[in-house]
């Protein structure tokens, strides 16, 4: 039966009608409506069909329980391009459950899509590169009806840049989690909506504009965080002891202090090389320690 259900399911999620499906596999319709009612399973050679058709195993056709890839997820897609020079990137990413976006000592940008949830991602999910003069675009588009509903529940992404490579970086996606690591370079704006940043080893002006309630794990400051919000309440978590300028900028907006989850006065440094600055309308910012 469980046969049946997956082909049904993804047959649907492809948004094709079984007259579609049965012209693709060279059979008539009601072969495949008999598969879809448990009247019966395709040859082998139906099934090899079927599963370069959708993307999926054998294996998970048939509803045998699936292991793991060393990755840690059970669907992934990879796409890869040579850069062999400093390029600024504009990178959309739309709908994710997680972005992972980290520099590496390689010659290629790679992306890499990953769930353990949407057995269809290589078909549902199009990485496009463009490479214009100096720049890299990069667009990931759904497709076959996925929602950024259900990209953000079942969808990871993993960016790596070439670190010898990495000019001017502007990045849009919508998760509920962002991680940047290992980054060095001139600036990084992000134009994103979610709840949870982390940045660690990320060097340069780092420009956040996003209007949702934020809580941001800086583990270590080297350069300017920049925010730009709208009736939002955010924290911004530092380690102890990091020498920072914190300055306020806009309309109606206010940086207060924490140590131990209890209010304190600013130890904020005048002149520091380090930056945190909150600008926008109606808007406040807690700095913290850790």
């Amino acid at each position: 039966m469980e046969f049946a259900q997956n082909l049904r399911t993804i047959r649907k999620q492809a948004g094709m009608s079984q007259e579609k499906l049965a012209e693709k596999l060279g059979v008539s319709r009601q072969a495949v409506t008999k598969w879809e009612t448990d009247a019966g399973i395709p040859d082998i050679g139906n099934l090899r069909t079927i599963s370069d058709l959708f993307q999926i195993s054998i294996d998970e056709l048939l509803g045998k329980k699936e292991t793991k890839k060393p990755s840690g997820y059970l669907y992934e897609s990879i796409t890869e391009y040579d850069i062999d020079e400093p390029k600024r990137y504009d990178i959309k990413l739309g709908g994710a459950k997680k972005l992972v976006f980290s520099g590496y000592d390689g010659e290629k940008i790679r992306i890499r899509l990953a769930s353990d949830t949407m057995p269809t991602l290589q078909s549902d999910f199009k990485v496009k590169i463009d490479d214009i003069k100096k720049r890299i675009d990069v667009d990931v588009n759904r497709k076959n009806g996925v929602t950024e509903a259900a990209a953000k529940e079942g969808l990871s992404v993993f960016v790596q840049i070439p670190s010898p490579y990495i000019g001017k970086v502007e990045l849009s996606v919508h998760a509920k989690t962002i991680e940047l690591h290992s980054l060095e370079c001139d600036s990084i704006e992000l134009d994103i909506k979610t709840e949870n940043v982390r940045l660690e080893n990320v060097t340069g002006t780092v420009e956040i504009n996003c209007n949702l309630d934020m809580d941001i794990v800086c583990t270590s400051l080297n350069g300017e965080i920049n925010m730009n919000q709208v009736s939002a309440s955010s924290r911004i978590r530092i380690p102890d002891g990091t020498a920072f300028t914190a300055r306020t900028k806009g309309i109606g907006t206010s940086i207060t202090y924490e140590k131990d989850k209890k209010p304190v006065t600013p130890f904020d440094m005048p002149n520091a090389d380090n930056v945190i600055e909150l600008n926008g309308i109606k808007s406040e910012l807690v700095i913290c320690t850790f």
